[in-house]
């Protein structure tokens, strides 16, 4: 007999299809969103000869313009998320794309290289960094305390996504109608995808009830508890992970700008470098997806260091390349290289969300992600710095294989990452007795 001060088990199951059908359309925004941020963003590998070629810039100029780009991301990071949390997800999403749409129509009007510094390294990156990895954490980090790794490897995932089917895709937009007219078709279809953005359920997303009965890995308690960002930045378990980011995206970017321009001087067509470059993102795919998994079975630690001996091994098969022209090493390179890009990302992710908790979860993973995207920054300048210098990609790829190598040093040292359990906040050495 029911005493009518509960729901009943049917309003209780309806109740957990709805967080369920929620909890699914959370990581599926998320994983959307992270594609298009990261597609817009690695189009310009593709934009960048023929950029080059019409305004007869130097190849350091133009590889500045992806540095810029990574900077400003990285040091947005931390505004998306206060946005985010002061005025909620429909502004920060709807005004992420209004500002990456309005930078793609002026880009396909830009008169000057520097023009292009304002439109996609500045205005385009504010808008990527508004939509991407860092509300996507704190938005699945809210529906998903069970198995946290492998729903932040499905939302990862979209970076691989996204550059398997954007780079090739603006590659042939570029040469069928030129660059100036694919930043417009860009610019149009985000001018759609704005819509979109403001007709989804913000509001129900973004006040989450976690999924519940099904255990807990260690995810974020959005209610209160964990440790502020002013303590946070004092831990070793935050300075290697932030260590770990900057080094990894120096290595990758310094890699990543430069692997079409390099391939087509290195006699490949630009339509297949542009798809080697897709091929590589699209094994990312599987890559990260499956790094959560193993992750989840096997840890957090081990995982890391195996893609980090992957990316080195990548490295290294470019680095071949360039003595040797064999399908073999493009191959070796595209898969190496591939399955581990971005495998970092959700590692990284998942054990900040572990580590540390509350309501300064995402602002704490902000701070950490900024320095991927400094490390990021100086990677992709550094890179068009030492070819312009050496005439040669072999330095840029010498220096990334040693930033990999630094970034994997977090993980062997720090005992933290073993088995990370929430920090809590220092308790007073002397606290006051109760009466």
């Amino acid at each position: 007999m029911m005493d009518g001060t509960g729901p009943s088990p049917a309003g209780q199951s309806a109740a957990g299809q709805g967080n369920d059908r929620l909890a699914l359309l959370a990581l599926i925004s998320a994983f959307g969103f992270i594609f298009i941020s990261r597609g817009v963003a690695d189009s310009w590998m593709v934009f960048l000869l023929p950029v080059e070629q019409d305004f007869g810039a130097t190849r350091q100029q133009t590889a500045g313009v992806y540095s810029v780009y990574m900077l400003t991301t990285g040091l947005s990071a931390p505004l998306a998320g206060l946005i985010l949390r002061q005025f909620g997800a429909r502004l920060n999403y709807g005004l992420g794309v209004l500002l990456i749409g309005c930078a793609m129509f002026l880009a396909a009007q830009a008169s000057a290289i520097g023009e292009l510094y304002l439109y996609v390294g500045i205005l385009a990156s504010m808008g990527i960094s508004a939509i991407g990895i860092v509300p996507a954490s704190a938005l699945i980090g809210r529906w998903y305390r069970h198995r946290m790794s492998v729903a932040m490897g499905v939302a990862y995932s979209g970076l691989g996504t996204g550059s398997l089917l954007m780079v090739p895709l603006a590659q042939w937009l570029i040469e069928w109608q030129g660059w100036r007219s694919t930043y417009t078709t860009m610019g149009c279809g985000l001018a759609i995808l704005l819509v979109v953005t403001m007709l989804l359920p913000w509001q129900r997303l973004a006040g989450a009830t976690p999924l519940r009965g099904r255990g807990a890995d260690g995810g974020t308690d959005p209610a209160g508890g964990g440790i502020s960002l002013r303590q946070a930045v004092r831990r070793p378990e935050f300075l290697g992970l932030a260590l770990s980011f900057t080094f990894t995206g120096f290595s990758m970017y310094t890699v990543i700008v430069q692997v079409v321009p390099f391939l087509v001087e290195s006699g490949y067509a630009p339509l297949k470098a542009a798809t080697a470059f897709g091929l590589a993102g699209m094994l990312s795919v599987g890559g990260v997806i499956s790094t959560g998994w193993l992750s989840h079975r096997y840890g957090l630690r081990p995982i890391a260091l195996l893609s980090f001996t992957c990316t080195f091994a990548g490295i290294f098969c470019l680095l071949f390349l360039s003595y040797h022209r064999l399908e073999w090493l493009l191959v070796c390179f595209v898969g190496i290289f591939g399955i581990a890009q971005g495998a970092r990302g959700p590692i990284v992710a998942t054990l900040s969300n572990r580590l540390f908790t509350g309501p300064s979860a995402a602002a704490i993973y902000g701070v950490i992600y900024a320095c991927s995207n400094i490390g990021a920054g100086i990677g992709a300048w550094g890179s068009g710095y030492l070819h312009d210098i050496s005439s040669s990609y072999r330095p840029a790829l010498l220096v990334a294989a040693a930033g990999i190598v630094m970034a994997a040093l977090p993980f062997l040292l720090l005992q933290a990452f073993r088995a990370p359990v929430p920090i809590q906040p220092a308790v007073p050495s002397h606290p006051e007795k109760s009466p």
